[in-house]
């Protein structure tokens, strides 16, 4: 074509109402397309597992605004001295070069789910035929007085892994000897139901070495926690003296916190503490909220393919899905993944849909070398995940079964960060 003024004007006028316009991707194929929204335990594996397992047949687009993404499960174990923070940090490289997976570093800001498009904050448009959401946790606002989201520098949740991890051992290692480090627990249901209580586990020991006078107050709106008998029994054997529990029956459930005074209330009583680790009630990521598949805090889904209630379109996976039994936790996350990516393929190749199972195993860190667990298998029935068997620690055993147990939590941090990552 013979380029002159007027036809390099007009394409000139063309490209800038282009640029103007938000930018639709992935529109110039017939391939099946899937967008994953989430790149941790859930939507990592989904996003590996549908374009692995599809051999190509299907776009698979993960959206994580991070390029470098820390697990929250062994964060305690940062905090605790036991792993570095590298160690726990992953990136999305291989799933872009091995897998062909498109990574898109921004956040999603909608969903339209007629139109079937997910807002990204940059601007752009992502069509899906199958949507998988699984953004985590949010925090509700208003749940610990006192507290939010502007106070987390003050006092830390820690409870979406990185910089905020950091910041809560920094913060205990800068403490006074003598002083006193403080964690609001949060109520049920809530990521990762061991956590705090390894976290306690994990700050007591890196106390003992730096600050062995240092004192430890959780307090809690919970009558009892998960592996509650585990963790007083190595709080007793290890740090002795220094944790004190305060359930809902001596006020653990009417807490205030003051940032700016670094005060912790508790039932009227207030308390000066150096650090104070405040875990608010959760729900689901945000975008859940925004494509309108949630039901109250949380997404309910459909037991055997992890889809949305609301939207077959839609599958939702990890902590902020409503299914059942199961608690909310990494090996969960990445257990549902795998349904969710089998159910996937089933509904946009036609390849088989096999009958849903379902596992969990969270490992917890006591002290050097003694770990416990607590686990189960499920099924999906039309109404839930259902837990069909279970298993847990048990007080009393021995070191040698112990140090095992903890080795074993070593060898699933690598197994499932490979199924995550390639």
């Amino acid at each position: 074509m013979r380029l002159d003024r007027r036809t390099f004007m007009g394409s000139t006028a063309a490209a800038a109402a282009t640029l103007n316009a938000p930018m639709v991707m992935g529109m110039a194929h017939g391939k099946p397309r899937v967008v994953v929204i989430g790149g941790g335990a859930g939507g990592a594996t989904a996003a590996r597992y549908i374009a692995k397992d599809s051999k190509g047949a299907i776009d698979v687009t993960l959206v994580e605004p991070t390029r470098k993404y820390y697990t929250c499960f062994f964060s305690n174990l940062y905090i605790g001295g036991f792993r570095d923070l590298a160690s726990i940090g992953h990136t999305y490289g291989k799933l872009a070069a091995e897998y062909g997976i498109n990574v898109v570093h921004d956040w999603a800001v909608g969903v339209d789910r007629d139109k079937k498009e997910v807002a990204l904050a940059g601007g752009a448009r992502l069509p899906y035929d199958r949507l998988v959401i699984s953004p985590g946790i949010d925090f509700i606002d208003g749940s610990v007085p006192g507290w939010d989201v502007t106070s987390q520098n003050r006092m830390p949740h820690a409870y979406k892994a990185g910089s905020q991890t950091e910041l809560l051992k920094a913060q205990i290692m800068a403490m006074p000897q003598g002083g006193t480090y403080a964690m609001v627990a949060p109520p049920n249901p809530y990521r990762c139901p061991p956590g705090p209580y390894e976290r306690v586990s994990m700050v007591a020991h890196l106390l003992k070495q730096h600050n062995p006078t240092a004192k430890i107050i959780i307090a809690d709106p919970k009558p009892k926690f998960s592996k509650m008998a585990l963790f007083q029994e190595g709080w007793a054997n290890h740090y002795d003296g220094m944790i004190e529990w305060i359930g809902p029956d001596f006020g653990g459930d009417k807490v205030e916190v003051r940032p700016d005074a670094m005060e912790l209330v508790i039932d009227g009583e207030v308390t000066r503490v150096d650090v104070c680790n405040v875990i608010p009630a959760m729900k689901a990521g945000r975008i859940v909220e925004l494509a309108g598949i949630n039901d109250g805090n949380w997404a309910p889904v459909v037991p055997h393919t992890m889809a949305s209630r609301v939207d077959e379109n839609i599958h939702v996976l990890g902590d902020s899905s409503a299914q059942g039994d199961m608690p909310k936790s990494g090996f969960s996350a990445n257990s549902q993944a795998k349904v969710c990516a089998m159910a996937v393929r089933a509904a946009l190749t036609d390849s088989k849909l096999f009958p849903a199972r379902f596992s969990n195993t969270c490992w917890s860190l006591l002290a050097t070398d003694d770990g416990v667990k607590v686990g189960a298998n499920y099924e999906a029935t039309d109404e839930k995940i259902a837990k069909t068997d279970g298993f847990i620690s048990k007080t009393g055993e021995d070191a040698a079964l112990r140090k095992q147990t903890y080795e074993e939590s070593v060898g699933w941090y690598a197994g499932i960060a490979a199924d995550m990552f390639g």
